[in-house]
């Protein structure tokens, strides 16, 4: 079967198509055929190497990816015969390959409501929106701010949000983005590359927001984190800048409730039930993920360069078979 790996940590010239033996079902697993794996700025800071490749302790050559969806050719023993031939969510360590095989206890049904490609951009970003809306708890009338709004949990995230009532503003870096983002459901849209767009969402908004969500994470947070009110809430989940480093005396001093999901843990260890929430969210036509590339699985290189170039709003997937 073919693969995609990632031969050496660098650039995306260092991922390259390989052929592999296909693989064969342990006790108590499947393997998953897929159509569409899942694509996530993630997996090119792993490829670069550095703070990500530490925390999930990846060593050259692997295949890169975090799962897809696709139909379950083969069960290990311990496994019901009855998975053989049902469309699934695939959650795991790799996804850049024809063929899976990992634990049932890593996969989910796809509900007929939902097609390949809506669910494979729900596995992980709408897992996320999900988790996120789920700690944030945004309220009805409530002015709310999402950066990296654009993005594939932002967007989906968006929408969550503005279902809920709230009022959103979406901070996005190109025209483009905010004008999608706005179709999406956000009331206000603020470009975050202006030195004064935090000046600008407390202008808005008359004196602040009660809820952020901080999808960059680095500089961006802070600033994000400035545009709070006085006893709100930041639910810091990006790392494209690194990790969020609030100024711990002035979040004492404020009453601010930081919310850090991927340093504490809890997006991972919640991310198979909030998969499922986001199906049936999907299915009920709730929650609309827009896929704005698909790449060949031989084109990885490709999707990645038009991630690092922050070329793409929405979702974006590889073609498997």
């Amino acid at each position: 079967m073919r693969v995609v790996h990632v031969t050496e940590f660098g650039g995306p010239e260092v991922l390259a198509a390989a052929e592999v033996p296909n693989p064969e079902p342990g006790p108590d697993q499947v393997v998953v055929a897929l159509t569409f794996a899942d694509i996530l700025f993630l997996d090119v800071l792993i490829r670069n190497g550095g703070w990500a490749t530490r925390l999930f302790d990846r060593t050259p050559p692997f295949v890169p990816g975090t799962g897809g969806v696709g139909t379950v050719i083969a069960v290990g023993s311990g496994v019901d015969s009855a998975w053989l031939g049902r469309r699934v969510l695939a959650a795991a360590e790799t996804g850049y390959a024809e063929q899976i095989a990992l634990p049932l206890g890593q996969i989910l049904p796809v509900p007929d409501e939902v097609d390949d490609q809506t669910a494979a951009a729900l596995l992980h970003d709408g897992a996320t929106a999900v988790g996120l809306d789920r700690l944030g708890e945004p309220k009805r009338g409530q002015w709310v701010l999402i950066t990296a709004a654009a993005g594939g949990a932002g967007s989906q995230l968006v929408q969550l949000t503005a279902g809920a009532g709230a009022r959103v503003i979406a901070a996005a870096s190109t025209e483009d983005k905010r004008a999608f983002a706005k179709k999406l459901g956000a009331e206000l849209t603020i470009d975050y590359t202006q030195p004064d767009w935090d000046d600008q969402v407390r202008t808005a908004t008359g004196g602040g927001v009660s809820l952020a969500y901080d999808g960059a994470g680095g500089e961006l947070a802070a600033a994000a984190l400035s545009t709070i009110v006085d006893g709100g809430r930041l639910v810091s989940y990006g790392t494209t800048n690194g990790f969020a480093s609030p100024d711990p005396d002035d979040v004492t001093r404020r009453r601010i409730e930081i919310i850090t999901p991927v340093a504490s843990g809890t997006l991972t260890d919640e991310h198979l039930p909030n998969a499922a929430r986001a199906l049936a969210l999907g299915a009920k036509g709730r929650l609309r993920p827009t896929i704005s590339a698909v790449y060949p699985l031989v084109q990885a290189a490709d999707a990645h360069r038009d991630l690092e170039a922050r070329k793409l709003t929405g979702k974006a997937l590889l073609a498997i078979n």
